[in-house]
């Protein structure tokens, strides 16, 4: 069985160590290394090239957020997960910009935060609902440039089917189309959208109506 290499990135020992207790319980998750500032944290995913980081919010020498840019702009194919106390509106939008593909709160029940690891790895959003209000109120217009060019009525299915969470695979079965497929609408779609992930576009999705927050899984 592959594994799913997690980095744990926390300034508390106790919170790295809850994690890692439960994680080990995973025979699909392998906890490969642990960070308790946004510093190291980007030197251990050099070191230890995990395929998800679940990245505390509040750290000293460099917070979360600037941890979480730096990593997706040297290592694009690494998630991150924010895994944090709070939800405040500039917090949240700001590290689903910096590139984060998720957004839980401490007190997410165990098997869900197995859940959404899981989909992380397959590169499917997973944002706590009140997180995502609190996207919808905090990501303006300004963050949503004019659209480049009108998307396709296939492509609208694509981006509803992402915003409900759904992997290219389960996209390409339900469409009867291959993976590469689905994988070409999804370019597209962030390139007339102008957007840069997936989650900015389930943003997107969320802000123009095509899915309500209750469509987002978690």
């Amino acid at each position: 069985m592959d594994q799913i290499k997690v980095l744990l990135v926390d300034d508390h020992n106790v919170v790295r160590q809850g994690l890692k207790l439960f994680l080990a319980t995973q025979p699909d998750i392998n906890v490969v290394g642990e960070a308790d500032n946004g510093a190291a944290a980007v030197q251990a995913v050099a070191q230890h090239e995990p395929d998800v980081v679940l990245m505390d919010l509040l750290m000293p020498q460099l917070d979360g957020i600037s941890a979480t840019q730096q990593i997706k702009l040297r290592y694009p194919d690494v998630e991150v997960i924010a895994l944090t106390s709070f939800v405040e509106d500039s917090q949240v939008a700001a590290v689903i910009k910096a590139g984060a593909i998720g957004y839980l709160l401490k007190d997410v029940q165990p098997t869900e935060l197995a859940t959404a690891i899981r989909a992380a790895q397959r590169g499917e959003v997973h944002l706590h609902p009140q997180a995502a209000r609190r996207l919808m109120q905090a990501i303006g217009p300004k963050e949503h440039p004019t659209v480049a060019e009108p998307l396709t009525d296939r492509e609208v299915e694509v981006l509803k089917a992402l915003a409900r969470g759904e992997s290219n695979k389960q996209i390409a079965d339900t469409l009867i189309v291959s993976e590469k497929t689905v994988k070409a609408h999804v370019s597209n779609i962030l390139g007339k959208l102008n957007l840069q992930s997936r989650t900015q576009a389930v943003l997107y999705a969320l802000r123009h109506g095509m899915v309500s927050v209750e469509d987002i899984p978690l």
